[in-house]
């Protein structure tokens, strides 16, 4: 049985847990799967240029919005941008094809405005992916499920990375949010928890937990308060044992995953989405559960921007090292992380906007 996004994962754990309805994904085993082609499109970061042409960068199509303009009025809609990251991927393999949504952004007017500008239909999602439990990432998350909640199929896998994920977090003493439990179950939704590597819709395929293997470290930009308070919170005894006992503590993000895609004859492309546990960490941990050495391309929030220049450096000297075709930094990378290896990978580095979509392979 293998844990994927149209059903085939824990039921047994689900079950065994009742009122919960959390599953656990069936850990990742043998070859991971080979797509064709994968597409992914930016449904929300924090800019938005209408004048960017689509065109053909090497092998990546890249294919831009634009404005909506009809003949008939005046414009009214357009493109929204905020402080969050939410990704719409479609992959295809032969004649099957699969969609998934990762991440949510950090409102849901601009998330639900953006997917109907972009055509997004969420009735063809296999899947929903949380990165990890950061408000500008799930901040749109209740209203996009209030929205959609009937054109969504039935019991449709919500991957997390652990209970960790909905901890509540506070910045500085004030509240960051709590991602919302119930709003997942009256949205029908199966909460499915992948601590470590397992596939997601049959095309892609989490890195799980990501462990610390560079010099890279996490910030701790937020803390998590452990505990259930209202029906908010997580709960102590179903975090990693280290952290039962504690009542708030520094965020490491050990809950956090990449995405990633195999695209036949390119290689790996990474999903790193915010990076909080580190850029190469993510990609090194995606090659390792892969068996796979040759990365495509590394795309989406790297999470640098907080980062003195010698770390951003350092950064730089490893990924070319590990020589991907592409680099597409996103979201929190910063713009003197995005110059810096604009400079040191020559024609590698792609510039992304909202609305902006890549398509890897055939």
């Amino acid at each position: 049985m293998r844990a994927g996004g149209l059903g085939a994962l824990g039921v047994l754990s689900g079950a065994l847990l009742g009122e919960s309805r959390v599953a656990f994904a069936e850990p990742l085993s043998g070859p991971v799967p080979v797509v064709d082609k994968v597409s992914i499109r930016v449904v929300t970061d924090s800019s938005y240029s209408a004048l960017e042409s689509s065109r053909r960068v090497g092998d990546v199509d890249v294919q831009r919005f634009g404005l909506l303009l009809a003949q008939d009025q005046s414009p009214r809609l357009a493109i929204e941008n905020e402080w969050g990251h939410s990704l719409h991927v479609e992959s295809s393999q032969g004649a099957q094809s699969r969609q998934i949504l990762i991440d949510f952004g950090y409102t849901p007017e601009t998330l639900n405005n953006n997917i109907g500008l972009l055509k997004i239909d969420p009735a063809r999602l296999d899947a929903l992916l949380l990165t990890h439990g950061h408000y500008d990432h799930f901040g749109g998350m209740v209203g996009f499920l209030q929205t959609n909640r009937d054109k969504l199929k039935a019991r449709l896998p919500i991957y997390l990375g652990g209970e960790e994920c909905f901890c509540t977090r506070e910045i500085d003493v004030r509240q960051f949010g709590s991602l919302d439990r119930q709003a997942m179950r009256d949205a029908n939704l199966n909460i499915v928890f992948a601590e470590r590597p397992a596939l997601v819709g049959d095309h892609a395929f989490t890195t799980g937990w990501i462990p610390q293997t560079t010099f890279e470290k996490p910030l701790n930009p937020s803390t998590t308060t452990v505990g259930v308070r209202n029906g908010m919170g997580c709960a102590a005894d179903k975090l990693p044992t280290d952290k039962q006992s504690a009542t708030s503590i520094p965020d490491d993000f050990q809950h956090e995953q990449g995405t990633v895609y195999l695209v036949k004859d390119r290689g790996l492309v990474v999903l790193t989405s915010c990076a909080h546990r580190g850029v190469l960490n993510t990609v090194k941990t995606a090659m390792k559960v892969s068996g796979v050495t040759r990365v495509h391309a590394i795309v989406g929030g790297f999470h640098l921007a907080p980062q003195p220049p010698e770390y951003q450096q350092a950064t730089v000297n490893m990924l070319k090292e590990i020589n991907p075709d592409y680099v597409i930094p996103m979201h929190c990378s910063g713009e003197a992380f995005y110059a810096m290896v604009t400079r040191a990978m020559l024609g590698k580095v792609l510039w992304s906007s909202t609305d902006t979509r890549f398509t890897f392979g055939a």
